[in-house]
């Protein structure tokens, strides 16, 4: 077999072409394998490559059933060279050699034989894939090495000299220029080659129509090397123009414009806006984060309308001496054509020259790494550039003739009239592997695609990182990307190697940190022994151990210093360090704090998060598990800030998560265990409602495993139990997502039973009653769902026993819910006698999300017992709850028992419903809702008479439920399916399936 994805995916044998899967899902994933070239996708990834947008909308289960179906296609080939392989980590397809074009087309660019290579490019890659994420770095660096390739063949042709080579050359490079109408670069190579080959006239009239186009649909006018090219064309280069006598002198001061300069296409518009408008625009960040780069490219896409010159400074602001206006007006005044002689000696006469001899000259002054507002101030023209002086008009349409300015700065300058701040910061993941590619070579980032995107993320996407690890590996030209990104993932290391010549990521922060007071000095270094992604100033103030006012200073500090980066909005402002600035704080620390005032800083921050963290949960509507805490210590914040911050618990839950996640883990590496374990159960209630299952599954298992290491029996007694809940009921329906405990292929529910067991000896064992009776209500939800009523029945009562002997009445209402379950089937009015106890006890403990769910019961209840009516209101209302606590696995369950109800009854509501409950399954990995709903559409379709489909729902809901091994509802699923199977004309399967639901049993489902 031989596959295509330079164009439209393409698939043969022997040459002879072959249909493609007719599921797009299916091609998508077959081109996100292809581009891998054999490396290993995580199920994760492969969401936001084929589903993108809609990714977050999608279950991890939709790509195993995907990839089942995938492999179920290419195993019809009988190619056994090409092989889907699937583990814990992902899947990868390993095809034959040259099996692929894009291999081919590697080795033919890497041979030096770019012609050869661009001859397999039949359009965009992968070009008709919609759904595909375009913009993953899988894509954007097949593409980008298309590009390069198509230039480099564009860069021969012209350098031959000769229009053969233009004419064998134009046609790819205008292919390339077709597919991407604002690619600049590459029409500017394709206006080369048409003149080349003696097309002027055609050059012309491309150069206006890429003119047109970025003016209408991006508002912009093409770049300088275009610009370049169609001056040339009409043989007329304004910029190079010589003074004459009787003119004044034109200065032309800018720095060259650097060859790759990348990205920061909206800064460099709000730039040129805010001249247009008679602005100063003022570009602040920290240092190597490309401040001069982007205001000298800026400066050469605003160079033709400023005719009558440019002018400019490097300021030296971040010197211990910054430049003196003085001697810049001096210069500035010599390049302006004044006599020296004639230079007046003071400060406000020179600035007043200044003006005068700016004044009606369309001049650019670029102020280069300002200090402060008074250092520009005598350097500011008289007059604005005013709205006539616009970047985007003609450069031979002189207009009101005004200077502008342009200024960089490490501090914002926000008391300067007139400013329009521009705040930079990192480059995205995509421009920045561009960058890398035009320092490097984009072949060599071709060729190690995952390498680079390494290199580009322990960067931080901040240019100058990215430019010495270019620069570092041009100079290396044996060294491979892999060996500069092993080198750059050791932490201790990584400033070290981001150094290059006098390129050095550590000197940059260096100026700022020397500029601080030693207390800020002290704060900013024990911040950055934090791994959280952000921290509250309240965090700050208990890692410091100073007054929160006092940490709010030393914050704003920081920031003023670019040592430290805003995010959130007022009143929950928050702070995150660059990645970059982190290590380098954390190196300070390590080499002046002692390492006993270190542990001591990160153990107050952990204890302010878990003393906030337990408050927060005793007020959020969670599952009624016994609220279990350790005995580390918690560090105290004053009462008024305390109650501030916790007034909406679950919005300060929504803030603090990824903190409270990395803070867990962080303690567990450090063997800070009892408050790594505390931290990390706090959050189970908060992701439950929230439904973020992966969080709540990660850090629980990574702290679980400290907590074994450790012997913290009660530690681990409590994080299994959060993992056993978490597992059993939001794990993929299709059994790929499992505890390390559980072994492949046991059924979920089956597992449920045995590892509450052994989770009822462990509380046992450390003497907590309240988490032993939780324990045997897990074990009866496994026994009823193995059909053993009378021993869930046992276990259920004797945790009831348990919680009310020690004052558990979450505990108390989980067990009589279990009760009612477990006699749903032979005594309705038992179960509703016991779920209106659950009612009770949940509205009695003030757990909201609890009362829904007694009410959803309740409602199922009453509707199976005929109380139709009754029932339907008591879901209507469990679902309004659901919604208003944002709970999606309530809000599902609750859709789930009304679309039941609404087909019972006939009601044309039942199919949107049961959508709806089939949605939510899909992306929140809900493997009971799933099988649910897919078993009502199922049945909805063999009532309307839709075989096919009632049969492809149906068959994934057994699937579902043999992994979760609930046999009432794998039986009644069978039973559905011999019906459908029976309507479709199918008896031999029919019968085998209702054969297998006999040997269940006959009993009905009874819910969760």
């Amino acid at each position: 077999m031989t596959f295509g994805l330079l164009g439209p995916l393409t698939v043969a044998v022997d040459s002879e072409p072959q249909a493609l899967p007719r599921a797009a899902v299916l091609r998508g994933l077959l081109g996100a394998l292809l581009l891998a070239e054999g490396e290993r996708l995580p199920v994760g990834r492969l969401l936001e490559l084929v589903w993108a947008e809609q990714a977050e909308r999608i279950g991890r289960g939709a790509v195993h059933t995907g990839m089942s179906r995938l492999r179920t296609w290419l195993g019809g080939f009988g190619d056994e060279t090409v092989v889907l392989e699937s583990d814990a980590q992902g899947y990868r397809l390993l095809t034959g050699p040259d099996a692929v074009d894009l291999g081919r087309f590697r080795r033919l660019a890497a041979d030096g034989d770019p012609a050869a290579a661009i001859a397999l490019r039949r359009g965009p890659v992968l070009a008709g894939l919609e759904r595909m994420n375009r913009e993953d770095p899988l894509l954007t660096c097949v593409e980008g090495a298309v590009r390069a390739t198509v230039l480099t063949l564009a860069g021969d042709a012209l350098a031959t000299g000769t229009p053969d080579a233009a004419r064998a050359a134009a046609p790819a490079v205008t292919a390339l220029a077709e597919d991407h109408p604002f690619d600049e670069p590459v029409h500017a190579a394709m206006l080369e080659l048409l003149a080349a080959d003696g097309r002027s006239a055609e050059a012309l009239r491309r150069f206006q129509s890429l003119r047109r186009r970025l003016s209408e649909e991006l508002g912009i006018e093409p770049g300088e090397q275009a610009q370049t090219v169609f001056l040339a064309l009409l043989a007329h280069d304004r910029e190079g123009a010589r003074s004459t006598p009787g003119h004044p002198r034109v200065p032309s001061q800018l720095p060259r414009d650097l060859p790759d300069f990348t990205g920061r296409d909206e800064q460099v518009r709000l730039a040129l806006d805010a001249m247009a408008a008679g602005l100063v625009p003022v570009i602040a960040g920290m240092g190597g984060i490309g401040k001069t780069a982007l205001a000298v490219h800026t400066a050469h896409r605003a160079a033709a309308d400023y005719p009558d010159g440019r002018l400019y400074a490097d300021l030296r602001g971040v010197d211990e001496t910054p430049a003196d206006p003085g001697r810049v007006l001096a210069a500035f005044l010599r390049a302006l054509g004044a006599d020296p002689r004639e230079i007046p000696a003071s400060l406000d006469e020179r600035s007043a020259l200044y003006r005068t001899l700016l004044a009606g000259r369309r001049t650019l002054v670029l102020l280069d790494n300002a200090a402060d507002e008074r250092q520009i101030g005598p350097l500011l023209p008289g007059t604005p550039a005013g709205p006539a002086t616009v970047a985007r008009q003609s450069p031979a349409d002189h207009g009101d003739a005004r200077p502008a300015v342009l200024v960089t700065s490490r501090t914002p300058l926000t008391a300067l009239p007139g400013t329009r701040l521009i705040d930079l910061h990192e480059l995205d993941a995509p421009h920045a592997r561009t960058m890398l590619g035009r320092i490097l070579g984009d072949h060599r980032v071709a060729a190690e695609p995952v390498a680079a995107a390494q290199i580009v993320e322990l960067c931080g996407g901040m240019p100058l990182a990215v430019r010495i690890a270019g620069a570092r590996l041009a100079a290396r030209p044996r060294w491979t990307l892999a060996r500069l990104a092993h080198l750059l993932r050791d932490e201790r290391r990584r400033l070290d190697e981001l150094a290059a010549g006098n390129l050095a990521v550590r000197a940059g922060f260096a100026v700022g940190y020397a500029r601080l007071s030693e207390p800020t000095r002290r704060t900013f270094r024990l911040l950055g022994l934090l791994d959280a992604p952000d921290f509250a100033p309240w965090a700050a103030a208990a890692m410091a151990d100073i007054p929160v006012e006092q940490a709010e200073q030393q914050l704003e500090e920081l920031i003023d210093a670019q040592l430290l980066q805003e995010t959130g909005t007022e009143p929950h402002l928050r702070y995150r360090f660059h990645d970059l600035v982190r290590l380098y704080a954390r190196e300070h620390a390590e080499a002046t704090d002692e390492p006993a005032a270190r542990t001591a800083a990160l153990a107050r921050a952990f204890g302010a998060w878990l003393r906030l963290a337990e408050q927060a949960a005793d007020q959020v509507p969670g599952p009624c598990f016994a609220p279990i805490h350790g005995p580390a210590p918690r560090h105290p914040l004053p009462s008024a800030v305390t109650a501030r911050l916790l007034d909406d618990p679950m919005a300060w839950f929504d803030a603090e998560q990824p903190a409270l996640n990395a803070s867990a883990r962080q303690a567990a590496a450090l063997r800070m265990v009892p408050l790594a374990w505390d931290l990390a159960a706090c959050q189970e209630k908060y992701c439950d409602v929230r439904g973020l299952y992966d969080d709540w599954r990660t850090t629980h298992r990574t702290v679980l495993q400290a907590c074994r290491a450790a012997g913290d029996d009660l530690g681990t007694a409590v994080l299994t139990r959060g993992l056993i809940e978490v597992t059993t009921w939001t794990a993929p329906g299709d059994g790929a997502d499992t505890t390390d405990d559980l072994a492949d292929g046991t059924q979920t529910m089956v597992a449920l039973a045995d590892r509450a067991r052994r989770l009822h000896g462990m509380f046992e064992q450390v003497r907590e009653p309240r988490g032993a009776s939780d324990a045997l209500v897990l074990a009866a939800w496994g026994l009823v769902a193995q059909g053993r009523e009378p021993e869930a029945l046992d276990a259920a009562h004797r945790a009831l026993e348990l919680a009310t002997a020690h004052d558990h009445p979450g505990g108390q209402a989980r067990a009589h819910q279990i009760i009612a379950v477990a006699h749903n089937e032979t005594d309705l009015d038992r179960t509703i006698e016991h779920l209106t106890e659950t009612l009770r006890l949940a509205r009695l403990i003030g757990n909201t999300r609890f009362e829904a769910t007694a009410i959803q019961f309740l409602g199922a209840a009453h509707a199976r017992a005929g109380q139709t009516e009754r029932g339907g209101e008591l879901l209507t209302r469990s679902l309004a709850m659901a919604r208003s606590l944002d709970d999606r696995y309530v809000e599902a369950f609750s859709l789930l028992y009304l679309a039941t109800l609404y087909a019972a009854t006939g009601d044309d509501r039942a199919r949107d419903t049961a959508e709806a409950a089939l949605a939510i399954a899909r992306r929140f990995d809900l493997g009971h809702h799933l099988a649910q709903a897919l078993g009502i559409l199922g049945g909805l379709d063999l009532a309307a008479g839709h075989h096919a489909s009632a049969i492809a729902h149906l068959e994934e809901s057994v699937l579902v439920w043999r992994a979760r091994g609930w046999r009432s509802f794998l039986a009644e699923a069978l039973r559905a399916l011999g019906r459908a199977y029976q309507a479709a004309g199918l008896p031999d399967s029919a019968a085998r399936v209702l054969a297998e639901a006999r040997e269940l049993g006959d009993t009905q489902p009874s819910g969760h």
